[in-house]
């Protein structure tokens, strides 16, 4: 089983925010006082940490699904839901963040640096939130939002201020051992050291780490081995020490053959690097050192002689050691611990991470429609941060709150910009990105054509409050007056003539 880990995707939700409650209070001798349904809590956010404990990313190799706890739903008497507990999870220090297309979006160095990686979904609002004059007691409540979801890729490139490379069963493992606490693992076969390895190294009043890089073959920086895949941990050291093996067993290597090669590499990966200006020095340009390993060997100490010339025509510092007696080591970590304090002030200051405001242009726009072919038809898609909010948020259960809404987008102006794209009634309109949207077949509001019409919840007919006068009274009774008394009259004329025929007179003919 992989004990370490450099590399994961990692899918994050935050949590969903609670939803709002729909509560009427009731007291004694107000058995309706009004509404009292509170918010629901905000959902809980996933969070990177770096952490000085963790070394790999294992954990989320094993489980690559990490959800924050989601908001507690609103309560009656005006009792909000709890907030969702925030999920933390620890990375390793050099944990560089980025998206499935690749691009950057944090690069975590130094313990207790923070990033959001998920954001909690909002709480909906409560019923007592939603009243106002003219809808004093809402039947209905808004739902929480969903948390946010994402597909992040964490990779580790390790924060060393020294690192190791050369050929496998070079030594670097045995060197790291010798020189700091760390036990990796030691062997006498090639690609003994699968993953990379760290190690404290302390020479006076000089203190760093080293790096131990699985072992480099040519052809490594096009995947060969496993120096593709290790060769990121040596991006962020401040010195390259390249360990040649000057007791080879092969008959065709020999040190300056093996340092030509690994340079040849470290030269084609760097040229795929993207260096921050200002902030590092380029891979190839770093301080170099040379250590020829395993010269306690006769044979080793003999082909130390022989390329020592050579090599010194690179003017960097060569050093011959043996990690088995422990020759040489104490005069290579005062020269690395030298250099790397060089490097290390040869560093610009730090500068805090500018304030970045991006105010939102005048002429944006709220949402925009778009039509497309749905269902063998043509359909509107209304696309925006506002409608596609306030669909998640509604209750289609409720038909007030299908009202609130309809409200909402009318005042808003999607209905005119319906209208606008070719709308009609009875058009498809979806409201909502790609399979999640709403469908629905929409139906205007009616603006003409009904004079008793008024807003959604009104009707002109309570709205008349005219009363009629003292005079007006008595006309409209002497009208209905002269009418009866006219009606009298005429049925009486027509009886007279003969013309009439009184039922109750009439006997039985029976």
């Amino acid at each position: 089983m992989a004990t370490f880990v450099d590399r994961v995707q990692l899918q994050v939700v935050g949590g969903s925010g609670g939803h709002g409650a729909a509560s009427i209070r009731r007291e004694k001798f107000k058995p309706l006082a009004g509404p009292d349904g509170a918010d629901g809590g905000r959902g809980g956010d996933v969070i990177l940490e770096v952490d000085a404990s963790t070394t790999t990313l294992l954990e989320y190799h094993h489980k690559p699904h990490q959800r924050a706890t989601g908001g507690g739903f609103g309560k009656g008497d005006l009792r909000h839901g709890a907030r969702g507990q925030d999920l933390v999870l620890p990375v390793p220090d050099g944990t560089v963040v980025t998206d499935q297309d690749g691009t950057v979006l944090v690069d975590m160095i130094g313990i207790g640096t923070r990033y959001t990686a998920a954001r909690g979904g909002s709480g909906g609002l409560g019923n007592a939130a939603l009243a106002n004059t003219k809808r004093k007691a809402p039947g209905f409540a808004l739902l929480g939002e969903p948390g946010q979801e994402r597909s992040l890729v964490l990779e580790l490139k390790t924060v060393a201020d020294v690192a190791l490379v050369g050929y496998p069963s070079a030594g670097k493992s045995s060197l790291i051992a010798a020189m700091s606490a760390a036990r990796p693992k030691i062997a006498d076969y090639p690609f003994t050291t699968l993953v990379p390895n760290l190690g404290v190294v302390e020479a006076g009043q000089h203190r760093f780490t080293v790096a131990d890089v699985p072992g480099l073959i040519p052809g490594a920086s096009q995947g060969k081995g496993l120096g593709l895949d290790f060769l990121r941990h040596i991006e962020r050291c401040h010195v390259i020490v390249h360990v040649l093996d000057a007791a080879a067993m092969e008959s065709d290597r020999d040190p300056v053959g093996d340092l030509v090669t690994i340079e040849n590499e470290l030269a084609t990966y760097a040229a795929s690097l993207d260096e921050e200006a200002g902030t590092r020095v380029p891979l190839m340009e770093r301080p170099t050192v040379i250590v020829l390993n395993k010269t306690d060997l006769p044979d080793g100490a003999d082909m130390a002689d022989m390329v020592r010339a050579q090599l010194a025509e690179r003017e960097v510092p060569i050093h011959d050691v043996s990690a088995v007696s422990r020759k040489g080591l104490r005069e290579l970590a005062f020269t690395l611990g030298e250099q790397v304090e060089q490097a290390r002030a040869a560093l610009p200051a730090p500068e805090a991470a500018p304030i970045v405001i991006a105010p939102r242009a005048v002429d944006e726009k709220d949402f925009h429609v778009v039509t497309e072919q749905y269902d063998g038809g043509t359909a509107f898609r209304v696309r925006g941060d506002k409608p596609e909010r306030w669909v998640r948020q509604t209750d289609f259960s409720n038909d007030e709150a299908v009202g609130f809404l309809a409200d909402r987008l009318a005042k808003l102006g999607v209905e005119d910009r319906l209208y606008a794209a070719g709308a009609v009634a009875g058009s498809t309109v979806l409201i909502g990105p790609g399979d999640d949207a709403v469908v629905f077949d929409w139906e205007p509001t009616m603006v003409g054509g009904a004079e008793l019409l008024g807003r959604r919840g009104t009707d002109k007919r309570l709205e008349d409050h005219h009363r009629p006068t003292r005079d007006a009274k008595r006309e409209e009774q002497r009208a209905r007056t002269e009418a009866r008394m006219n009606r009298i009259a005429a049925m009486e004329a027509e009886r007279r003539s003969g013309h009439w025929a009184d039922p109750a007179g009439e006997e039985d003919p029976r």
